[in-house]
């Protein structure tokens, strides 16, 4: 039984998501760090203020449009505005890409800032700005360099055999 080709992605598409996400996250660091996850004031704070923190908020709307790209890619925001707006502007794409690496990575982004939100929520300082500036890291490093984390974390768990091939029956 062979196993069918995945589609192939524009490389560009993920890194032009990567540089507004980016910036997306660095504001939500700012804010986390001028909010109340770092005054001191958090652990004697209410969940209901914590959660509506300006810092907690912008990190959930980034949660979701993690989540989005997880589950439907194709429909995600920032890929729709890439293939409908800017690629028709572009020279054709010379270089191609798996889906599976990039809509990983959109995982481990929306594992990296739940984290930092259920923490946030239950009161640990720094949380909230630590997990934002760990996925603006990862985000800068994909949208500037052409550097995926994630997708690179995901070709290591594939050559380890971990997720990505289907296992023979033994």
């Amino acid at each position: 039984m062979s196993e069918q080709t995945p589609p192939r992605i524009d490389v560009r598409g993920p890194r032009f998501a990567a540089g507004i996400t980016t910036a997306l996250l660095l504001v939500a660091v700012f804010l986390g760090l001028v909010g109340i996850s770092t005054a001191g004031a958090l652990p004697a704070s209410s969940i209901g203020e914590r959660a509506l923190d300006p810092a907690f908020l912008l990190l959930v709307l980034i949660a979701a449009l993690f989540l989005w790209g997880v589950l439907s890619p194709r429909t995600a925001p920032w890929g729709v505005l890439f293939r409908r707006v800017v690629q028709p502007r572009l020279r054709p794409a010379t270089e191609f890409e798996d889906p599976r690496p990039p809509r990983f990575a959109q995982g481990v982004g929306l594992f990296v800032v739940v984290i930092g939100l259920v923490l946030h929520l239950a009161g640990v300082p720094w949380a909230l700005p630590a997990a934002a500036a760990a996925a603006f890291v990862a985000a800068f490093l994909n949208a500037v360099f052409g550097l995926c984390l994630g997708c690179q974390l995901y070709l290591l768990l594939q050559r380890i055999g971990i997720i990505g091939r289907s296992r023979a029956a033994a």
